[in-house]
C-alpha cells in the first residue's frame, strides 16, 4: 500500500471509529470467558506467518481440546486495511499480529487490550522488541518475533581485496567497499537504497550508529540534528564516490547481485540468510555477517511483530493463554524451527542452532543494542519526508544540512 493510500486509510479508519463510538477507553467486550471452558479463539497472522501458525494451532489444540483456534492468513498487503476496517466496524479477531508501525495508531483508537504484565514480564525479551508493543509507556502487543538488520559481505571478494577480515567501523566498512572495486573488480562496492519507499530503512544504521534519532523520547523532531547530518553525509558519501547505484529499480533483488559478484556487501535480515543457501548455493561458505560497522556505537533497527488481543473480545483469557504458548522459551524455539523467525524471547536463544551458529549470534548481538521506532500514529508520515530527503542528497540536489534542516520542518508539523 502506497503512503497515500495507508494515510488516507488512518482517515477513513478514525471517523468510522468516532462515528460506532469507539473511544480511547474501548468496549469492554462483554463477560469474558473463562480459559478451560469450551471456546473458539479467531487469530490473524499475516504473510507467511499465517501460514505455519496454522500447523502450531493444530498442536496447541490437541493439548488443549476445549479451544479451537481458526487462524486466518492474512496478506501483508491488505493487512492494514483489514485491520483498520475490522476496527472501524467492531470486529477485530480475539488476538492479531501487528507490526510496531501499526500499534500507535490502533492503541489511539482505543481498540487493543493492555498487556497483562503480571503474566509477560519485559524482561524475558530484547527490549526494543517491547518497545515495539509499547503506546505512551503501556504494552499493548507481546513481542512474537524480532529483526533486525546487519551487514552482509562477502568474504572471498574481500581476501582478493587483500582485507581478512569484516569492518567494524565506517572508516573500515568504506575502505572496504572501495577494496571491492579497485582490486575485486566487482560493480559496486555496497548496496545501499538511493530513493523511494522506506528508504530510511537502509539508513537507520548510519542514523542511529552516529547517534542520531527522528524524533526523539520527548516527542521532538531531531532529524537536523549533528549527529543525523553526519550519519546523511557519510550515507550520501557512497554515492558521490560511485560505491553504490544511484538508480535502482522497484522490486531490486540484491541477492542474485551478491551471488554473482556485483554487489559484494549490503544491509539485511534474517530471512536473507535462507535466501541465500537455497538461491545462491555457489558462494555457500563465501559469505558472512557482521554486525552494523559503527560510528559512536553500532545500533541497527529492530523489526518484527507483536500479538495483540482486542479489547472487545470476549475470550482475553483463553487469547492470553494462547499468546503465552507462543511466546515462552519452548514456543519460540518451536517457532523458529518452523518459520526462521528470530524469537524474541532471549531465553530461546540458550540453546540448539540459536545458541551454536554464528550468524545467528551476530542477529542476537545486534538485537542486544537495536533501536526500535516511536509508536507514532502517523510514523510513516514522518519517514516519508526523511526518506524524501536522502534522495536530494544521494541524487546530488542538496546537501547534507540543506535536506535535513527542510525535513526538521515538516516533521515538526507533524508531532506538534
Amino acid at each position: 500500500m502506497s503512503r497515500t493510500a495507508r494515510n488516507a486509510s488512518i482517515g477513513i479508519a478514525v471517523t468510522a471509529a468516532l462515528t460506532l463510538g469507539l473511544t480511547a477507553c474501548g468496549s469492554s467486550g462483554g463477560d469474558d470467558v473463562a480459559a478451560d471452558k469450551k471456546q473458539t479463539l479467531t487469530v490473524w497472522a499475516m504473510g507467511a506467518e499465517g501460514e505455519k501458525l496454522a500447523d502450531v494451532a493444530k498442536v496447541y489444540e490437541k493439548a488443549n481440546p476445549n479451544i479451537t483456534v481458526k487462524v486466518t492468513p492474512v496478506g501483508w498487503d491488505v493487512a492494514h486495511q483489514k485491520l483498520v476496517s475490522a476496527a472501524a466496524a467492531g470486529t477485530l479477531p480475539d488476538v492479531a499480529q501487528m507490526g510496531g508501525s501499526y500499534m500507535g495508531e490502533f492503541a489511539e483508537l482505543g481498540v487493543l487490550e493492555p498487556v497483562d504484565t503480571k503474566t509477560f514480564d519485559e524482561k524475558d525479551y530484547f527490549q526494543s522488541g517491547w518497545e515495539q508493543g509499547e503506546v505512551d509507556g503501556k504494552a499493548y502487543g507481546v513481542p512474537w518475533y524480532v529483526d533486525t538488520r546487519v551487514l552482509y559481505y562477502r568474504t572471498d571478494l574481500a581476501e582478493k581485496a587483500g582485507i581478512t577480515k569484516a569492518p567494524t567501523n565506517w572508516k573500515e566498512m568504506q575502505d572496504l567497499a572501495t577494496a571491492y572495486q579497485k582490486k575485486a573488480g566487482t560493480k559496486w562496492g555496497l548496496s545501499i537504497q538511493p530513493s523511494g519507499l522506506d528508504t530510511v530503512q537502509n539508513f537507520y544504521s548510519f542514523l542511529y550508529s552516529a547517534g542520531g534519532e527522528i524524533v526523539n523520547a520527548k516527542g521532538e523532531a531531531v532529524i537536523d540534528s549533528p549527529e543525523a547530518v553526519k550519519a546523511l553525509k557519510e550515507y550520501g558519501s557512497y554515492f558521490d564516490k560511485g560505491l553504490s547505484n544511484k538508480s535502482v529499480q522497484p522490486g531490486y533483488d540484491v541477492v542474485k547481485d551478491f551471488g554473482n559478484g556485483r554487489v559484494p556487501m549490503f544491509f539485511g535480515g534474517p530471512w536473507h540468510v535462507t535466501l541465500l543457501n537455497e538461491g545462491q548455493p555457489q558462494v555457500k561458505g563465501k559469505w558472512a555477517v557482521a554486525n552494523v560497522p559503527a560510528d559512536k556505537s553500532s545500533v541497527s533497527m529492530a523489526g518484527g511483530s507483536s500479538l495483540v488481543i482486542s479489547k472487545d473480545s470476549e475470550h482475553k483469557a483463553a487469547a492470553t493463554e494462547f499468546i503465552k504458548y507462543l511466546t515462552d522459551t519452548k514456543g519460540q524455539a518451536d517457532w523458529y524451527k518452523r518459520t526462521k523467525d528470530l524469537p524474541a524471547n532471549t531465553s530461546a536463544w540458550t540453546s540448539g542452532d540459536l545458541a551454536d551458529d554464528t550468524n545467528l549470534q551476530v542477529f542476537k548481538k545486534q538485537m542486544d543494542t537495536a533501536k526500535s521506532s516511536p509508536s507514532l500514529s502517523n510514523w510513516t508520515e514522518i519517514t516519508d519526508k526523511v526518506d524524501q530527503a536522502i534522495a536530494k542528497v544521494t541524487q546530488g540536489k542538496a546537501s547534507a544540512e540543506d535536506a535535513l534542516k527542510t525535513a526538521q520542518s515538516q516533521i515538526e508539523g507533524l508531532v506538534k
